[in-house]
């Protein structure tokens, strides 16, 4: 099985390696070609578009920004891109409709769509320990396929049809974001109090509260070092504007969300896209 790799970024490089590491044939594409091209050294075949890499391979993987980064991939005139017998698994986090409609195009040129977001970072695909969540619409899709997910993933599960694995996955980043702000807001505290944080951290971690996230962030808020992201603050504020409009879709109610996006917002007003997404300690505990 041939294998391509579009989007070389924070998480599409390293799973490129494990991918090769599998034993796996593999062609990578990405918009800013030096970004690819150390992947030659480790057995990687680098082609400047698109079309070559979809072309090139049976199956591609898709780890791009957002549902209009996809649709430039995949489908701008520039690419005439023939989806005859090609698999196409769509790895970012993307709203359900839009994967529905992903699914549509791909399936009407006589291609198979399935949608594949994870859960992790980049520590974590370097560890093998992302959980991948698959939409396909059989499950025997799921069981072909999951073999190229077992190259990066602790876990890798069927969640349902095409735009299910897609609704889970804002789900769990709607809690990226108010975890990482609940825990903020509190920290803050703590520290304007000028109460010990070890004894708020010791009474927190034997309590039901605890999230393992909140250790994994506390270095880096108390020491207001933010660089080196796992997941740029960027990245997040679009996750959670799409959580907002399937939220609304949803009918439920949307005030707590808006309130992470506000934010976020401001955040990145001041200066820290780039920055890990933990950098939002700083809007809401400000120096």
């Amino acid at each position: 099985m041939k294998l391509a790799l579009l989007g070389t970024g924070l998480m599409g490089y390293p799973m490129a390696e494990k991918l090769l590491e599998a034993g796996y044939q593999l062609c990578v594409y990405n918009r800013t070609i030096e970004k690819a091209l150390p992947l030659e050294q480790a057995g990687a075949k680098v082609v400047s578009t698109s079309a070559e890499a979809i072309e090139q391979s049976d199956v591609a993987i898709l780890m791009l920004t957002d549902a209009n980064a996809i649709s430039e991939v995949l489908f701008s005139p520039k690419s005439s891109i023939s989806f005859s017998q090609k698999t196409i698994i769509q790895m970012g986090t993307i709203l359900p409709e839009e994967s529905l409609q992903f699914e549509s195009r791909i399936c009407s040129g006589g291609g198979v769509y399935l949608e594949a977001p994870v859960l992790g970072s980049t520590p974590n695909v370097i560890e093998k320990s992302l959980f991948t969540m698959v939409g396909a619409d059989s499950k025997e899709d799921f069981d072909k396929f999951q073999p190229i997910f077992n190259a990066f993933s602790k876990a890798v599960y069927y969640v349902g049809p095409v735009g299910k694995a897609a609704a889970l996955k804002l789900a769990l980043n709607q809690l990226i974001a108010s975890l990482a702000s609940a825990f903020s807001l509190s920290l803050g505290l703590i520290l304007k109090e000028e109460i010990d944080v070890d004894l708020f951290m010791d009474i927190l971690r034997k309590s039901a509260l605890y999230a393992p996230t909140f250790d994994k962030k506390l270095n880096r808020m108390l020491e207001r070092n933010f660089s080196n992201p796992n997941f740029p603050a960027k990245h997040l504020l679009k996750d959670v504007q799409l959580v907002s409009r399937e939220v609304q879709k949803c009918g439920l109610h949307t005030s707590l969300v808006q309130s992470l996006i506000e934010i976020l917002q401001q955040t990145i007003t001041a200066g820290h896209g780039e920055e890990d997404y933990s950098v939002l300690f700083n809007t809401i505990c400000p120096q």
